[in-house]
């Protein structure tokens, strides 16, 4: 992207391009940087400059004074190929791109950010990676993980599958940090694998000087080396680079906006922890092992679901809308032990009269779902809600989506929201799991 006119001619008077190191300043105020490229969604007055600390920084370039420190190197994005040979002692993982801030690589003499949708971009970024597996590299999307949709958990479940097929050792996907634990929860229902699956992203993207890009993709091609052969998501663990955690994909959930360790297993605990690319400890034995089954790719999904927040003063339209526009299931986010209004009740009974399958989960996070225990919730199993257990909100959302592809008989899939699929249902939820 190139800079408006009037910079642009301030720029050449000061004998300044993209990619120099430059020194801006007024009366006591100065700061030197690398200028960048104009931004995309940038305005016409300002520039954007690298600070040394590894942030940018916009300047108003009227208000300042222009000064060229050193020549520097324009971005250039036309790398030559990486040559790298593969190595036959070493396990074939392939890193899957869907987008976010961790499949973003810098630049660091320019300051160029851009998307690392090559094996040659990645590898370049980061080598240590080699020192692991003989890495490969697909873009699946590349789009912002709230844009994320129930076809595309399909089509990247499909991908990854025909990668599993070729005789790939295990599977990194890059993914936006928003909606990672949803995707790991579709990932977990459509495919039953033999070989690891890792979900993986990035809190602070690679030009940020905390950046968690590395070593959360360092560890999670470790995971995928391992012998833990479930679909997982590997991120930070702690607000150091200590190590990362090893979650499974039905019992994790993002926490923290802006955290590195902001992904947290949910009524269990971690299966494992890693460090410079190794696992370090594991916390468990109940998992599956590398090989224990085979292959199965389970594609079916009903995408007329949605998700309800109880709340003082919900009314009956809130539910309404969605039978009245026909969605197949409801997941109900109830308070408490799984609560909802009873004056909702005969609306969440026509829903169910009409061919609704509406489950009910908690928005405590943690603990899990009884609604014997008031008359609201007995009211609500009269009904035919269903008791989605120890499931987080959002992986019980997944799961009737699935549970609704796989038969049209309601009480098969009713058989299959309370059967345990994937690790998502406790018999019973220990306190020790309690924001561990």
């Amino acid at each position: 992207m190139v800079y408006s006119e009037k910079i642009a001619d301030s720029l050449k008077r000061a004998n300044v391009s993209v990619g120099d190191l430059i020194a801006v300043s007024k009366k006591n105020l100065s700061y030197d940087g690398i200028l960048l490229e104009h931004l995309e969604d940038g305005d016409d007055e300002h520039i954007v400059l690298k600070l040394d600390n590894g942030y940018n920084i916009g300047v108003k370039l009227e208000d300042y004074e222009i000064k060229l420190v050193e020549k520097g190197q324009a971005p250039k994005l036309d790398y030559n190929k990486v040559d790298v040979e593969k190595d036959p002692n070493k396990k074939d993982i392939l890193i899957a791109s869907t987008g976010g801030t961790i499949s973003s690589i810098i630049d660091y003499k320019t300051g160029a950010v851009h998307p690392a949708l090559s094996a040659d971009d990645l590898l370049r970024a980061y080598p240590k990676l080699l020192n692991l597996a003989n890495i490969d590299v697909k873009e699946i999307y590349s789009i912002l993980s709230e844009n994320m949709k129930v076809e595309y958990w399909v089509n990247m479940a499909e991908s990854i599958a025909s990668e599993i097929e070729s005789g790939v050792d295990g599977v990194v996907v890059a993914h936006g940090t928003d909606t990672m634990h949803y995707s790991s929860a579709a990932l977990s229902f459509i495919l039953r694998t033999p070989v690891p699956i890792v979900l993986t992203g990035s809190q602070r993207s690679s030009d940020r000087p905390s950046s968690d890009s590395f070593i959360n993709l360092m560890n999670s091609v470790g995971a995928a080396k391992s012998n833990i052969a479930e679909v997982m998501v590997c991120m930070h663990g702690s607000l150091d680079d200590s190590y990362c955690s090893l979650h499974r994909g039905t019992r994790v959930r993002k926490m923290h906006t802006s955290r590195r360790d902001t992904f947290r297993s949910i009524n269990n605990e971690p299966l494992a922890s890693l460090k410079d690319g190794y696992i370090s400890s594991i916390s468990t034995n109940n998992y599956f092992r590398r090989n224990d089954r085979d292959l199965n790719l389970m594609t079916s999904m009903e995408p007329k679901v949605a998700i309800v927040k109880s709340f003082p003063g919900i009314t009956e339209d809130v539910i309404n809308l969605y039978i009245d526009k026909g969605y197949k299931g409801l997941l109900i986010e109830g308070t408490g032990l799984g609560h909802i209004p009873d004056y909702t009740i005969d609306t969440i009974m026509r829903g169910v009269e009409e061919g609704m399958l509406i489950g009910m989960s908690s928005q405590c996070i943690y603990g899990r779902v009884n609604m014997n225990v008031y008359s609201t919730g007995r009211e609500l199993l009269k009904a035919g809600v269903i008791s989605c257990g120890d499931m987080t909100p959002e992986v019980a959302y997944v799961k009737l989506s699935w549970a609704l592809g796989q038969s049209e008989n309601l009480k098969e899939v009713k058989n299959i929201m309370n059967t345990n699929i994937a690790g998502e249902l406790n018999d019973k939820t220990s306190l020790k799991y309690f924001l561990n």
